[in-house]
């Protein structure tokens, strides 16, 4: 099993509070297109890519360090400062046991701007 922690507010994004069907609710909100998020039929998508960390702390469980992953063509635009400033959005950790696999669910609406939050 691999658990793990992704810190959204390292991508482009902002908290605020919208009004909801109940109240006002805290939301964040990520741009799509300024974040390079891919928009399929069943879902928004962030692809990332893990690496092992090296030179762990003795007492650290985290084994992988987790960033945003661009296509070929995208990070051969990207300058090294570039390349180099993509930020760390979280950590993996590897822990041995069964693995249990279940398909994404996914509730995804579209609201024009002027809509409230349907929750």
């Amino acid at each position: 099993m691999i658990t793990g922690k992704i810190n959204l507010m390292n991508l482009h994004a902002v908290k605020r509070f919208e009004k909801g069907a109940a109240g006002l609710v805290e939301c964040l909100i990520i741009p799509i297109e300024k974040n390079k998020l891919f928009v399929g039929e069943k879902g928004v998508y962030l692809d990332i890519i893990a690496f092992d960390i090296t030179n762990k702390k003795p007492d650290q469980k985290d084994t992988h360090l987790v960033k945003q992953s661009f296509s070929k063509e995208e990070r051969e635009k990207m300058t090294e400062e570039q390349l180099k400033a993509i930020p760390i959005l979280g950590n993996l950790c590897v822990f041995s046991g069964e693995r249990t696999e279940s398909e994404p669910v996914s509730n995804m609406q579209t609201l024009d701007e002027t809509s409230d939050l349907p929750f």
